[in-house]
């Protein structure tokens, strides 16, 4: 510094842009969770998953304890219900919607992309994630956080709820839907974006978590510590090492399928373990010292390798 060495020079800003509004209703919604004392001082934090449409600025909500994949899911299915199924989805890079994990080898070579179970819902659907690098880039719903953390704080002390069950009553019986009749807005098009459910689809088998499991040569699988069998009256009956689909929906119950069909299956007992020994009356283990061939053994005897190749 003292000989002029070091320059220094301001670091500007980057430039942006504003983007203006999209000019259709469900042509892209923005989602995040809102983490806050929503209750108040000397309750926890809860997370307030918001849905916001970028075209017109209709909202969403759902209260959770934590920002989860099943809350996520939750909240689009409601929409979905609602509005229909949205073009495309602007979510931050949370490994709620999005995953930076290698792709494993089975899809590899399926050509797959590494997805969350919130991905592969959506892909399910037809609905595109779209990341976000910054937050600035979803200003739409982060500044619709503002707004519930002004208004729904203050309807939840006036109706003294503190629960996040009388939080998703109070959000459902009318607050969201006066919300969205003070500040949404007409889009530029009158066309909508949404489109219905294809038909033969349940969103329950939508909704829900799926992991691949190797048939057993005993027609058995396990899952969550948990053994299945494979019943026979199955037609048609995998063959072992198959590789099936464990499906976990959102309401507890499982479903097993091979080749995109379910299969019957029911729960059987796994088998004891072997007790643990004790210690104090096992018999003591014979130690085995190391054996050394006397003098006159033939290995001593036999001529090096080495020495043998030497003329």
């Amino acid at each position: 510094m003292a000989e002029g060495q070091v320059s220094w020079r301001r670091k500007r800003k980057r430039h942006r842009q504003r983007r203006p509004r999209k000019q259709h209703f469900g042509e892209l919604v923005q989602v995040d969770g809102s983490h806050h004392a929503w209750f108040g001082d000397g309750h926890p934090k809860s997370c307030l998953m918001n849905m916001v449409d970028d075209a017109t600025g209709v909202s969403m909500s759902l209260m959770a304890e934590q920002e989860t994949t099943e809350a996520a899911m939750r909240l689009l299915w409601g929409w979905i219900k609602k509005y229909g199924v949205p073009k495309a989805l602007y979510t931050d890079r949370k490994n709620v919607f999005v995953t930076d994990r290698e792709p494993t080898v089975e899809e590899q070579l399926a050509g797959e992309e590494p997805m969350t179970a919130f991905g592969k819902a959506c892909g399910k659907l037809g609905i595109k994630i779209i990341k976000a690098y910054s937050p600035q880039a979803k200003g739409r719903v982060e500044r619709n956080h503002g707004v519930y953390q002004d208004r729904f704080v203050k309807e939840l002390r006036l109706q003294n709820a503190t629960t996040i069950e009388a939080a998703n009553k109070l959000l459902n019986g009318g607050f969201i839907a006066s919300l969205n009749r003070k500040f949404a807005k007409k889009p530029l098009s009158d066309t909508d974006y949404h489109h219905r459910v294809p038909q033969g689809v349940k969103l329950r088998e939508i909704f829900c978590f799926e992991e691949k499991r190797t048939l057993s040569n005993d027609w058995t699988i396990r899952f969550k510590n948990r053994i299945y069998q494979i019943l026979k009256r199955n037609n048609p009956l995998p063959r072992p090492k198959a590789k099936l689909t464990v499906r976990l929906l959102l309401s507890g119950s499982m479903q097993i399928l091979y080749k995109g069909e379910r299969l019957k299956f029911k729960q059987i007992a796994a088998p004891p373990q072997p007790e643990p020994k004790d210690k104090a009356t096992a018999e003591p283990r014979r130690k085995h010292s190391k054996y050394t061939p006397p003098a006159d053994h033939p290995w001593r005897g036999a001529t090096p390798l080495a020495a043998r190749n030497v003329r």
